[in-house]
C-alpha cells in the first residue's frame, strides 16, 4: 500500500471519532455540525488523494511504455547495424550472390514486420515487437498469412488480441531454460471463411506440462478464441474464433 493510500485511509478513519459523538450526545447541534464539517473535510481530501494517485499512476505507466519503446527501438537499431555488417562484409569480400541472399532475408522479414503492424490492435502490435525485450528463455516467431485487420474484422478483436498475448505468456513462463538456443515459439495466423485460426508451434520443453496446461484453459474460459483438440501435446495447440461484426 503507498503512501498516499494509507494517508487517505487513516484520514477517513477518524471520521469515527466524531461520528461516535453525534450518536452519543445526538441533541447536540454543533457536534453534528463539527460532525458534517470533518466530513467534508475527510471527502474533499480523499478525493485529492484519489486524483493524485491517479496522476502518478499515469506517469509511472508513461514512463514504463517509454522505457519499452526505447528499448524495442534499441534492440532493432542493434539487428539493422549487425545485417548492415553482415551485407558489408559480402560486398568487401565480393561475394555478391550471398549479399543478395542476405538482402532477400531481410526483406522478408520486413514484410513480416510489415503485416505486424497491421493487426490493428495496438496492445498486441506492441507486445509483439517488444517481445525480444522481455524474454531471454523464448524466441517467438510470426507468420502471418495474408493481411489480416483484426479491428476491421471483429467486434471482438481487443478479447483475441489479449488471448494471443495470454497464451504466448503461457508459454514464456513455462519454457525450460536450457543452456543451448531458446526455446522457439511460432505462432501461425491465418484467416479462412470468416475464421480466425491461430496455430501455436512450439519447439523446446516445458518446466511443468500440467501447469501449464491449466494456465492455458483458465486464460480460455470464456474467451472468443477456443481450442481446438486440446487433449494434443503442447508442442501444436490451435486457437480459432469466429468472425463477429
Amino acid at each position: 500500500m503507498g503512501r498516499l493510500t494509507k494517508a487517505k485511509y487513516y484520514a477517513a478513519g477518524t471520521v469515527i471519532l466524531p461520528c461516535a459523538a453525534v450518536f452519543i450526545w445526538p441533541t447536540k447541534v454543533w457536534l453534528t455540525a463539527v460532525f458534517l464539517v470533518w466530513l467534508l473535510a475527510v471527502a474533499t481530501y480523499w478525493i485529492r488523494t484519489e486524483r493524485k494517485e491517479h496522476a502518478e499512476r499515469t506517469a509511472r505507466t508513461i514512463l514504463s511504455l517509454q522505457g519499452s519503446a526505447i528499448r524495442t527501438l534499441n534492440h532493432h537499431r542493434h539487428d539493422w547495424m549487425n545485417d548492415l555488417q553482415v551485407v558489408f562484409g559480402y560486398i568487401r569480400l565480393k561475394k555478391l550472390d550471398k549479399a543478395a541472399e542476405f538482402v532477400g532475408k531481410i526483406s522478408e522479414r520486413m514484410a513480416v514486420e510489415s503485416q505486424i503492424s497491421k493487426l490493428g490492435v495496438p496492445s498486441l502490435i506492441s507486445y509483439i515487437q517488444s517481445f525480444r525485450t522481455i524474454s531471454n528463455s523464448l524466441e517467438l516467431q510470426l507468420v502471418i498469412i495474408g493481411d489480416i485487420h483484426l479491428n476491421e474484422l471483429t467486434a471482438d478483436a481487443d478479447q483475441i488480441a489479449e488471448t494471443l498475448i495470454h497464451t504466448i505468456n503461457a508459454y514464456r513462463f513455462a519454457a525450460k531454460p536450457g543452456y543451448g538456443n531458446a526455446a522457439v515459439l511460432t505462432l501461425e495466423l491465418s484467416l479462412e471463411n470468416d475464421t480466425l485460426s491461430a496455430t501455436f508451434f512450439y519447439d523446446g520443453e516445458l518446466m511443468n506440462e500440467q501447469q501449464w496446461k491449466q494456465k492455458i484453459q483458465q486464460q480460455l474460459e470464456g474467451a472468443p478464441m477456443q481450442p481446438v483438440n486440446f487433449e494434443q501435446p503442447y508442442a501444436k495447440v490451435l486457437l480459432r474464433a469466429e468472425m463477429r461484426a
